[in-house]
Parts: C-alpha cells; sequence; structure tokens
C-alpha cells in the first residue's frame, strides 16, 4: 500500500480508530451540558469548533459521537456480512436448485435500493440504533451474497479443491478449509468499502428521526438537531457533516487501496 490514495486511506481510518477508542476521554467539556450564554458561537479558545443551539460544544460532543457513530457502521457491516457470506457459501456450494432458489430470492431484494429497503425495515421495526443496525445488515445481505456466492464459484474448480474431493475428505472440511479461505479476499474488501455506506446510512435514519434518539451525540442527529440554525452559525451543521463525510472516505480509500493490493492486476 504505498500508492498517495493507501497513504492517505491508513491514515483517516486511523485517526477515526483512535477517535472512536478515545474521544470521550479527549472531550474538553461534557457534551449534555448547557450553556445559553455560550450559544450558536464560533470557533474560539475557549470552544475550538465552535457551540450548538443549547450551548453545548461541538468538539464533545462529536468526540463523543464517534464510538456510537463509528460502533454502529462497523457493527452493521459485520452482521451483514456474515448474514450474506453464509447465503452466499450455501448456494455457491450446494449449487442447482438450492442456487437458483436463492439467487432468484436475492435478486428480487437487490431491485430495492438500501436506503429504501432500510427504512422500511426501520419503519416495521420501530426506530432505536438496534433496529436501524439490523436493518441496514438486512439491507446488505443480498449484495454480500452475491459477491461471496461469485467467490466461491470461482474457487471451487481450483485444483486443489478437487484433490480435496478426491481424497475423500469430508464436505465440511472442503468447505471451511479450502474453499472460504481462498474466497475471503474479494468479502473482505467489500465489507471495508461497505462500512462507509453503514454510516451513512446510520446518519441519515438519524436525521430522520429513526436512528439514534436524543439527548445522544450521534452525528447523524446532531446535524439534523441544528439543520434550522444554520444560517446562524454553520459550524454546527458543519462540523458533524464533515466528520461523517472524512469517516467515510477513510474506509472508501482504505477498502479501494486493500483491492488493489489484493489484485494486482485491477490496479494496473
Amino acid at each position: 500500500m504505498s500508492s498517495p490514495t493507501a497513504a492517505v486511506g491508513t491514515l483517516l481510518l486511523l485517526f477515526t480508530c483512535l477517535v472512536a477508542l478515545l474521544g470521550p476521554w479527549l472531550a474538553p467539556y461534557d457534551p449534555q451540558v448547557f450553556d445559553p450564554v455560550a450559544r450558536l458561537q464560533g470557533p474560539s479558545m475557549a470552544h475550538w469548533l465552535g457551540t450548538d443551539q443549547f450551548g453545548r460544544d461541538l468538539l464533545s460532543r462529536v468526540l463523543n459521537g464517534a464510538p456510537a457513530t463509528v460502533a454502529f457502521g462497523v457493527g452493521a457491516t459485520v452482521l451483514g456480512v456474515g448474514i450474506g457470506a453464509v447465503i452466499g457459501v450455501v448456494a455457491g456450494v450446494f449449487g442447482g436448485w438450492i442456487d437458483s432458489t436463492i439467487m432468484r430470492i436475492l435478486d428480487g431484494l437487490l431491485a430495492v435500493p438500501d436506503l429504501l429497503f432500510t427504512l422500511l425495515i426501520v419503519t416495521t421495526l420501530g426506530g432505536g440504533m438496534g433496529h436501524a443496525m439490523l436493518a441496514v445488515a438486512v439491507a446488505f445481505a443480498p449484495g454480500m451474497a452475491r459477491i461471496s456466492r461469485s467467490a466461491v464459484l470461482s474457487v471451487r474448480t481450483r485444483d486443489y479443491v478437487r484433490a480435496a474431493v478426491a481424497r475423500g475428505e469430508p464436505a465440511i472440511y472442503i468447505v471451511c478449509c479450502e474453499v472460504l479461505p481462498n474466497a475471503l479476499s474479494p468479502i473482505v474488501v467489500e465489507a471495508t468499502i461497505r462500512v462507509s455506506f453503514a454510516i451513512m446510512i446510520g446518519a441519515t435514519l438519524g436525521f430522520l428521526g429513526l436512528g439514534a434518539q436524543p439527548p445522544s451525540a450521534e452525528w447523524g442527529l446532531m446535524v439534523a438537531e441544528a439543520r434550522q440554525f444554520m444560517f446562524r452559525n454553520p459550524w454546527c451543521v458543519a462540523v458533524p457533516g464533515l466528520s461523517i463525510a472524512l469517516v467515510a472516505l477513510g474506509f472508501n480509500l482504505f477498502g479501494d487501496a486493500l483491492r488493489d493490493s489484493l489484485d494486482p492486476r485491477r490496479s494496473h
């Protein structure tokens, strides 16, 4: 990963992980304390990124909201990748009518955009971070199942898999020890890139009031709460919005660099 894109993506990702782990301890103020005298102020020595409509320090709120925002994206992606990978591996390994049936169902689900599919699920289940994370995971599962199936199909006919079959190895051994380890690369790359989409969808749900609920410092909810004051103090909207963009950019750049390193032909 010697390219500038890889370096920028890696640095952004490391910075994101550091903020997500240490953010609440680095915050200079309590993120929930109101200060009516300091409402809607711009950056200053007392408040480096300004204050919101209640006088709360924006830097402290962004730092405290980082763990929830990043954990949402990573958790939803891991859950969606796990569900999709199992479905894709089953379809790719068994083939035949099982593969055809699973793929036709997935084709129908993939016809619905991820955000719309997520909104439908959240509307059915109700708001909240837990339901929102489950909804994003379910929306991601069909796409991940297709990628997993393609990876399994490309590996299933390799010589080492045929050699394992010829040796009489059990099916579970062939799948777990021969097929899956060699089919993981595209799944890991796609999962890394999808974290950024999960974070953006989570922020969208928070903005719409279907994800995190007040008084959470989740970044999408911060934008929603401050949007009517953006002309008086643009910082209260720009700070959480730019935070979402930088985190998403970091995961995207890192995923692209990871894909290029795992597939040199694609990078050329």
